[in-house]
């Protein structure tokens, strides 16, 4: 977890595209919210760390709460684009399936600073959760009940009991709380050791598949 959270002020090329122009403004608003939070993110430090203009980002989001929501849509579609991507990768059996869930939830592209502390102000600060249960309860949705079903068909296809909504549940609950302590200062621990405990969880459910490194190999296989 190298990323620093923030970095210094770069004059930004004028010939950036739009929508160029409004992810290098979606990355410093992440950027601030990581450290600041969400209430002592303002339009002028977005602009400082973008190196823009005032004027300009209000030019692309007129205020702060629309710049908030729509950068709130942006890591909610990066994460959602992460998942289906390493799912559509993955091989068909259920085991291949819930290993790519697990994989991409500490893919660096989604799993660092700027990411992490910014989805827990999203989550954390009381006024911003209406908005986030708004903009992010269709993605959140579609991840659960595919999660479930992965699980659910670890059952049907390898003969486990476990219930399929609460092993999902365990599984993404363990996966969050790394999440939660890669950013504290106490008794830090890196990306590995947090994916490491994310298999450790698989292997009390699914102890044919899973192991404390991850998924196991087949019987025979070299």
């Amino acid at each position: 977890m190298t990323e620093p959270v923030s970095a210094p002020p770069t004059r930004a090329p004028r010939t950036l595209s739009r929508d160029e122009r409004r992810t290098q403004l979606f990355e410093a608003t992440l950027s601030t919210i990581a450290e600041c939070g969400l209430s002592r993110t303002t339009l002028t430090e977005v602009a400082r760390r973008a190196g823009l203009s005032h004027g300009l980002v209000l030019f692309h989001f007129e205020t702060k709460d629309k710049l908030l929501a729509e950068t709130l849509d942006y890591i909610s579609d990066e994460y959602a684009n992460n998942w289906q991507t390493a799912l559509a990768a993955a091989g068909p059996a259920p085991e291949q399936r819930l290993a790519a869930l697990v994989d991409a939830d500490y893919n660096p592209a989604v799993c660092r600073p700027s990411r992490l502390y910014s989805w827990c102000a999203y989550w954390g600060e009381s006024q911003s959760r209406p908005l986030y249960q708004s903009r992010c309860g269709a993605n959140d949705e579609l991840y659960n009940t595919t999660f479930e079903a992965i699980c659910a068909d670890m059952n049907r296809v390898h003969g486990y009991t476990t219930d399929p909504v609460r092993a999902a549940r365990l599984i993404r609950i363990t996966i969050e709380g790394t999440w939660l302590e890669l950013m504290t200062m106490i008794n830090p621990y890196d990306q590995q050791e947090a994916k490491m405990t994310a298999w450790t969880c698989a292997s009390y459910l699914y102890p044919r598949h899973f192991g404390p490194d991850g998924p196991l190999k087949p019987a025979g296989a070299t």
